[in-house]
């Protein structure tokens, strides 16, 4: 009895692992591709290697929109593609609003007063901190229900590094 309550234990947690990697691989695979303006900070850990820590432009704005400071703490933003592909904050979803045409939805959350997108580390190879110095832009893969995926870095001509 003991041994089918640890493996049944066992056998959910590897579904439940393998629904997320399936979930993460579709946004990959079918997302819009978004650009968003960053502003990198701290690239080095001691305990995880080189690294940089992403702070989005949308973010300090749909901080900024929010300034009662008593908003959700998770939602949705609306974004504005421009011609470049860049996203820029629009506004926070509200249920029952019509997305306009460029428009697309990014799932946030509110952590120590920073309104967070999900992809705010990105690791790199060791040695490699200068090559992405350089980074202007984040890449997102964004589904339709908001849900992300950072999937690399862009120089301000908006080239992959």
């Amino acid at each position: 009895m003991r041994a089918r309550v640890i493996f049944g234990g066992l056998l959910l947690v590897v579904v439940v692992l393998v629904f997320q990697v399936v979930r993460k691989e579709q946004v990959l695979a079918h997302g819009t591709s978004v650009l968003l303006e960053l502003a990198p900070v701290d690239p080095r850990s001691l305990m995880q290697g080189d690294y940089m820590v992403l702070d989005y432009a949308v973010s300090r704005e749909a901080r900024l929109a929010d300034d009662s400071g008593s908003g959700p703490k998770e939602g949705r933003l609306v974004l504005q593609l421009d011609e470049n592909g860049v996203g820029r904050f629009v506004r926070h979803d509200a249920p029952g609003t019509p997305l306009a045409p460029g428009e697309l939805l990014l799932r946030y959350k509110v952590r120590g007063h920073r309104v967070r997108l999900g992809a705010e580390s990105f690791f790199f190879q060791e040695g490699h901190a200068e090559r992405y110095e350089q980074a202007k832009y984040g890449e997102l893969r964004v589904a339709g229900d908001g849900s992300s995926v950072l999937v690399g870095l862009r120089d301000a001509g908006r080239q992959p590094l």
